[in-house]
Formats: structure tokens, sequence, C-alpha cells
């Protein structure tokens, strides 16, 4: 591991799993998607903190991560634990190879989507930003991993820009899912509710930031939620800062309309 990625990883950490209180709201808040004995997928699992919380609640993870640095610090934290499984691999609509860059200073923007890349390097909001590293990466798709663990109860997918992709490999409806959403990139997330919504009747609803709490009072159709994202687009200068939308089957509910990707 070179200096720069060293401190890169030392960054996350303080940030993502050294904060007190963090660990017990990240469990509070997946217990309501998480049981013992689940399996749960976490892809794009960067330093493992939401790995952590789904093994402190129990569930069996498979944790995908492609950043080479990434994946053996999460081998050095989980590799002996036989519920973990550790994939240094990153998904995607089709299995093939792709070209992930990294920004070894600050390893949660590394991306695989180069007009994602574009975007955000022009933000105000990520000054002096710089993807240091490209390393082609192998994909494969969530039906595959699907086909070989099981159905997962629950699957965070955080893939800087890469989500559409990862949710074009997904052919059946999960239980519940979440993937993350920027402002400056909200009309991508639009097409990731949609994407989801024609897998099945699912009801939505966002977790702002890193906060571990729902954005809205009641869960809502996919126009509700298309329409949210684009006003929360459109508040970028008023201090948006995007977040995870979630996705969960509404199983007794009526069938929703699925507009067509």
């Amino acid at each position: 591991m070179t200096l720069s990625e060293l401190a890169g990883v030392i960054r996350s950490l303080i940030i993502y799993r050294a904060r007190p209180g963090r660990a017990r709201r990240m469990m509070d808040f997946y217990a309501g998607f998480v049981h013992p004995g689940a399996l749960c997928l976490d892809v794009g699992a960067h330093v493992g903190d939401r790995l952590a919380a789904f093994r402190g609640l129990g569930a069996r993870v498979v944790a995908v991560e492609p950043q080479p640095h990434l994946a053996r610090l999460l081998r050095r934290f989980h590799g002996s634990d036989p519920d973990v499984t550790i994939l240094e691999v990153a998904l995607g609509s089709a299995p093939g190879e792709a070209e992930l860059r990294i920004n070894r200073r600050n390893p949660t923007l590394s991306s695989l989507s180069p007009a994602w890349l574009g975007t955000v390097a022009a933000s105000p909001r990520f000054p002096g930003e710089r993807w240091d590293r490209i390393v082609r990466v192998p994909l494969v798709t969530l039906d595959t991993l699907i086909a070989e663990y099981g159905v997962p109860a629950f699957a965070k997918i955080d893939v800087e820009g890469f989500e559409q992709e990862v949710l074009a490999g997904l052919s059946h409806p999960l239980p519940a899912l979440s993937f993350e959403v920027l402002p400056e990139t909200a009309e991508a997330a639009v097409a990731c509710v949609w994407r989801v919504a024609a897998l099945g009747p699912y009801r939505f609803n966002i977790s702002p930031g890193e906060s571990f709490a729902w954005g809205l009072r009641d869960w809502v159709g996919p126009t509700e939620m298309a329409d949210w994202l684009r006003r929360m687009g459109q508040g970028m200068e008023a201090g948006e800062k995007g977040g995870d939308v979630y996705a969960r089957l509404d199983k007794g509910g009526p069938d929703q309309a699925a507009r067509r990707i």
C-alpha cells in the first residue's frame, strides 16, 4: 500500500468506523431489513462499516470491493470470519472487465463510471479531487452472485455512479435494497428507481447523508420517489448532500405500473 493509499484508508476508517455511536445507529437502522442468519450483499464495501453492522445483526455477508488495497483491508478485518465472503470484483450489467479509476486520497470516490467522474470533478462540492490510479477489474452480475450464494434479504449498492449497471445485472426482485444518490446525479438515481420498480411492486424511501434516519414520513411509489429526487437535484445549492434510496417489496399492496427503462 502506498503512502497516499494509506492516508486515504486512515481517513475513511476515521470517518466510517471510528465515530462514537455510529455503529450502533447503523445496526438499529438496518435491523428493519436484516435478521440473524439472513444473507446481505455489501456491494462497494469500502472499509466495511456496513459489513460490520450486518454481522452485528447476525447476518451472513457477501462483500464486493474491487479496490485492491481495500479488499486487502477487508480480508485483514473479516477474512477469518466464516460468515463473510470477500470478493475482489466489481458488479455490472454483464460479465467482463472494466477500468476502475481510484482516488487514492479519498477512496470512497473511486469509480467505474467516466460520466460520474466528470460530473463530480466539476462539482464545487468536490474541489481538487484526483483519480490517480487505474486498474482493470473483473465484472460479474448480481444474478451471478445470487445464483452462487442465494437470494439476499438486503443488498446495499454504493458504487459511485455505476448503480444503473449493477441493477441492470439483476433480473428478479429482492426483498429490499439500497443505492446511493448525489444531487449532482439525481437523474441517474431516477433511472435506478424505475429499474427497481420494473422488477416488482416496490415502495421507496431515502436516508439523507449518513443520518441512518428516514427522510420521508411514508414509503412512496416510484413516481413520487422520482419526483422527490428531481427536486433534490434542483436544490443542490440549498445544501442538499444526497444519501441512499431504499426500496422494499410491497407484497401486500397492489401492483404498481412500472415504466420500461
